[in-house]
């Protein structure tokens, strides 16, 4: 795991629309993600679990909005966690300290951890 963003809240889904996540960029910057990076997607309101990429969403909106055919495996109000994973050596894993993102109830960032 390279980050998170820990149970984030959805506040948008957008069927028709090209597929992907769009994520407020303050929460993008907090947790280190790259627009078109891929992502997955563990919903905890029904178990689904799902791989897309990452849209720079507006800064201060607490935008977390599935698109495309992600967004039928959401709803509005679902607690979902975004996770994002990098290759490394053996080595270089040993040290390496994931970002984790804690949020709000209104996606604002409560706290920054580096876990490892």
């Amino acid at each position: 795991m390279k980050s998170k963003i820990h149970r984030v809240k959805v506040t948008q889904a957008e069927l028709n629309y090209v597929g992907s996540i769009t994520i407020d960029e303050d929460l993008m910057d907090a947790a280190g993600l790259i627009e078109n990076e891929q992502v997955h997607i563990v919903n905890n309101n029904n178990g689904e679990r799902f791989v897309t990429y990452v849209i720079k969403g507006e800064r201060k909106t607490g935008m977390i909005c599935l698109n495309g055919a992600a967004a039928r495996k959401v709803q509005i109000g679902d607690i979902i966690i975004i996770i994002a994973y990098a290759s490394m050596t053996p080595e270089e894993a040993k040290t390496f300290k994931p970002m984790v993102v804690f949020p709000d109830q209104n996606n604002e960032i409560i706290s920054v951890t580096a876990r490892g």
